[in-house]
């Protein structure tokens, strides 16, 4: 035991030496040796640092483990509006990727294919689910043999190259685009009087089928949707939708050839599958005044739906009067309008000069009435019938005389107020 110092001997120790009143500190004052014992550990006791645990004094509290900071909430992605208007829209997109994986391909109408980002790619899609009745599993059913028929048929190519014959298709078919209200109004015009020969033309019914998938394709160029920058309203207007005219100067209805037939079905089938929704309106021109009157029948018995778009007109000259003044007046003339002919003017597909020969029948076309693939209100596709037709010599000379005896007052779209003022049809009806 260490021996006890009184504190005041202690404090007599280690007290400096004063002198005068000064504090002198010239020499080290060495403290007793009890004191260091008494507050330094000697080696014996001398434990290492490293074993040493400090014991918590009273006022220590236990550690307690805090808690992880709260992770600030993840910043929520709004989908655009038209994701949220129409969710089928969402889920058809959800399934696009497997689609192009399928399908090896991702071109449609010149647009390639992205994602619910991409605006022209969004307006393919939506013409996909109108034609389906939003039924995001029909689109994509419909989508996919679509694009797997562009792979096979590559249309986009069939419209630069001039592989088809001027005999069989020369004069047959043409294109015009106009200008309206800052968009592109196009026009395809089928002028079926102009076929030379029937057996020709239409033996080969891939071949034909190409040959209208070409002139397709022209018109859905001049759409320019691979250039959209706002998005199809759903339940609105489609500015990306063209005008057919289907000219039958000349054409005999006969009891259609089984050439015609088959090609009809096909183009049918491709058409409806691969260029849906499509059509603005179609008009039918230079049709039999019979005829006229059934196609005006047809407006009250069939589904308004699927006939709102079609336009019986029995004279040509009368075509003009269905447009505003500033499209009329670019309209060719044999048509009503002051514009030139299609054959001066109008673009068309390339073809290539060669000499098909003509058919030991010499038979003129034979083209089939409307009730030859009939129109029902459950043919949301809008099947029309393909009528081709004889050759087209006199066409102009004729539509001249017409149009010299006085024009013959067709019904316009006005006559048929109801029709007109229905919504965009959803339904199917591929551009034919």
């Amino acid at each position: 035991m260490s021996e006890q110092v009184p504190v005041d001997q202690t404090a007599a120790a280690i007290a400096p030496e004063k002198r005068d009143g000064v504090e002198v500190a010239d020499k080290p004052v060495e403290a007793p040796a009890a004191i260091v014992a008494s507050i330094e550990p000697t080696a014996a006791t001398e434990e290492p640092v490293k074993d040493v645990v400090a014991a918590p004094t009273a006022t220590t509290e236990p550690e307690v483990a805090k808690p992880e900071a709260a992770k600030p909430d993840e910043p929520k992605v709004e989908k655009p509006a038209y994701l949220s208007k129409t969710p089928a829209l969402a889920e058809l997109f959800d399934r696009l990727p497997t689609i192009l994986a399928q399908t090896g391909h991702n071109e449609m109408w010149g647009v390639n294919l992205k994602d619910s980002n991409d605006i022209p790619t969004v307006n393919v899609l939506i013409k996909f689910l109108r034609a389906n009745e939003c039924n995001a599993q029909a689109a994509e059913t419909q989508l996919t043999k679509a694009l797997q028929w562009r792979k096979e048929v590559n249309p986009l190519a069939l419209a630069e190259s001039a592989r088809f014959s001027t005999a069989k298709y020369g004069g047959l078919g043409y294109l015009t685009t106009f200008e309206e209200n800052g968009r592109p109004l196009v026009f395809t015009w089928n002028i079926y009087g102009a076929v030379k020969d029937i057996t020709a033309t239409f033996s080969d019914t891939d071949e034909f089928v190409q040959w209208r998938a070409a002139l397709m394709e022209l018109a859905v160029q001049d759409l320019k949707m691979q250039d959209a920058t706002e998005v199809i309203d759903y339940d609105g207007e489609d500015p990306y939708q063209m005008i057919q005219v289907h000219d039958y100067m000349n054409v005999k209805f006969f009891r259609m050839d089984p050439s015609v037939r088959a090609a009809t079905k096909k183009v049918i089938e491709v058409f409806a599958t691969a260029y849906p929704e499509l059509l603005r309106e179609k008009f039918f021109v230079n049709v039999p005044a019979i005829m006229g009157w059934m196609f005006t029948a047809m407006k009250y018995v069939l589904s308004r739906n699927t006939t709102r778009k079609f336009h019986p007109i029995t004279n040509g000259v009368n075509l003009a009067r269905e447009f505003s003044p500033s499209i009329a007046e670019k309209i060719p003339k044999s048509y009503g309008g002051k514009g030139p002919e299609l054959a001066e003017n109008a673009r068309f597909i390339p073809l290539t000069e060669d000499k098909v020969a003509v058919s030991d029948t010499g038979k003129s076309a034979e083209v089939p009435t409307a009730a030859a693939v009939p129109i029902t209100a459950d043919s949301p596709k809008e099947q029309t019938t393909l009528m081709e037709g004889n050759s087209k010599a006199e066409v102009v000379k004729e539509s001249q005389d017409e149009a010299a005896k006085g024009a013959a007052q067709e019904p316009t779209k006005a006559d048929f107020p109801n029709a007109e003022s229905l919504k965009e049809d959803p339904a199917k009806d591929g551009a034919q």
